[in-house]
């Protein structure tokens, strides 16, 4: 390795950081979450007696999960401006990464929620709760523990998914490697350098995540 390929590897790195840290992880948090909460009322209409929104929901999981999230990204930011609905880069990538999050975690939180026992259901009802109160109070807490360890696996995903950002010239730190590769020309060095960014960034989440199910173990065994 020569002076100057370290010379590129240790100006390149605060920038990478600078966009990981202020463009990568906020636009995963942000994305999550919204990503979360489509995801709960989707599960939640799943498993209701409402067959009209059941079907709307059915629909919605099925047609995310069965396009690829880059042209989801596409038809976002390059495609509703046809229609005269132009998007910000930020603003597509958040809808499209929620969109992907919540379709796919609505099948978690419905597998989780279809897992606690009836007799849980049961117990609830027999004190008097309504099936709202039963779901919130007696299964989604359970529900919430089930599916943690799957929902953390979502969220690392999706902080690697981020880079399909780059491809709506949404700055993050794929886009940022992108622009510095424009004037090193050098390819292989920086992305390998943001791969092993990313990779600390999983790491760290990764181990947050075991830390986080074993809390989660000490509490269920109590």
């Amino acid at each position: 390795m020569d002076d100057r390929t370290i010379q590129i590897l240790i100006d390149s790195l605060l920038p990478l950081l600078k966009a990981g840290v202020a463009f990568t992880i906020p636009l995963s948090l942000i994305s999550f979450v919204f990503g979360l909460l489509l995801a709960l009322l989707t599960a939640l209409i799943r498993i209701s007696t409402w067959t009209i929104p059941k079907l709307i929901a059915r629909f919605y999981v099925w047609v995310i999960r069965g396009t690829p999230l880059l042209v989801q990204l596409f038809i976002l930011f390059y495609g509703l401006p046809a229609i005269g609905v132009t998007l910000e880069p930020l603003t597509a990538a958040i809808i499209g990464f929620s969109l992907n999050v919540g379709a796919y975690s609505s099948e978690i939180l419905r597998a989780a929620i279809l897992s606690i026992h009836k007799g849980q259901w049961e117990a609830a009802f027999s004190v008097g709760m309504t099936r709202g109160q039963a779901l919130r109070r007696v299964i989604l807490p359970q529900a919430t523990r089930v599916s943690v360890p799957p929902l953390a696996n979502t969220f690392i995903s999706l902080v690697k998914d981020t880079s399909l950002a780059a491809s709506i010239t949404y700055m993050e730190m794929f886009r940022t490697a992108q622009q510095i590769v424009a004037t090193t020309y050098e390819p292989l060095l920086l992305y390998c350098e943001v791969a092993v960014i990313y990779l600390v960034f999983c790491s760290v989440l990764s181990t947050l995540q075991n830390y986080l199910e074993k809390r989660l173990a000490k509490y269920s065994a109590s």
